[in-house]
């Protein structure tokens, strides 16, 4: 990483840059590196992404990288609402495919379905599929609460015994959608979601978390300040052997 401002919280590696461009130029950048390292190790590798505003122009400059072979890279997503038509933009299914899935030539995607009838069958589907293909990287970000994926602060377990599971969504987190204008008002945000759980997000070898915004200082201010703790799920970031957070100046404003 190469910002203008590099220091380590715990474990974690952070990086500030003076806008949110050179922050997911940058990003992409090592993402892009670190995939071709692990490709030359074996023959697939497993990278689960996130979806939201804030990870758009690490994803746009990650889809133009040079000399990827996506045809080793099986996709996986961190997160969906529960009871969203298939076809409806805020779906993270969908932002993945416009922004990432449907740009480069994936070996596999896998998608959490949020609409399939029996939907403790479909967290232990997609557990399964997190078992039998280990994530190498994840890129993420972090609420405005300190959620990672959907784990607010009411429902993280940094000790989950499961990879996947249903939460209902806190009413921050719900409004960060309306903030993102994802949604045009809180009573059109889902309340529920399927989610990774923690120890599903921190199982990964390599973690690049990218969080851009005023709006997330106060949360990046948490990450970096507090005890690792549920009541802010982004601490445990701290604990990660390989995970590096990069910031804006705004994100980084209260630091």
């Amino acid at each position: 990483m190469t910002g203008f401002n590099e220091f380590f919280s715990g474990k974690l590696m952070v990086a500030v840059f003076e806008n949110r461009l050179q922050m997911g130029a940058q990003a992409a950048k090592d993402v892009a590196k670190k995939i071709k390292e692990l490709i030359n190790e074996k023959e697939f590798i497993n990278i689960i992404f996130a979806a939201a505003p804030s990870q758009a122009e690490f994803l746009f400059y990650l889809a133009m990288e040079k000399d990827i072979n996506w045809s080793s890279v099986n996709g996986f997503h961190m997160d969906e609402y529960i009871g969203l038509a298939k076809d409806a933009p805020q779906r993270f299914a969908q932002f993945l495919n416009k922004n990432i899935f449907g740009k480069v030539s994936f070996h596999e995607v896998y998608y959490i379905d949020g609409n399939k009838a029996d939907l403790d069958n479909e967290c232990l589907r997609y557990g399964s599929l997190l078992k039998q293909y280990p994530a190498d990287i994840v890129c993420m970000g972090i609420g405005e609460n300190t959620h990672i994926a959907f784990n607010d602060p009411h429902t993280a377990d940094f000790n989950d015994p499961v990879l996947v599971k249903i939460v209902t969504l806190d009413e921050a987190s719900r409004q960060q959608q309306v903030n993102d204008r994802c949604f045009e008002t809180l009573e059109m945000v889902p309340a529920t979601a399927i989610t990774l759980t923690v120890p599903a997000l921190l199982q990964a070898k390599f973690i690049y978390c990218i969080v851009p915004g005023s709006k997330k200082a106060m949360a990046v201010y948490h990450t970096i300040n507090e005890e690792v703790s549920e009541h802010f799920p982004s601490t445990s970031l701290k604990k990660h052997n390989n995970a590096m957070l990069y910031l804006d100046k705004e994100s980084a404003e209260k630091l």
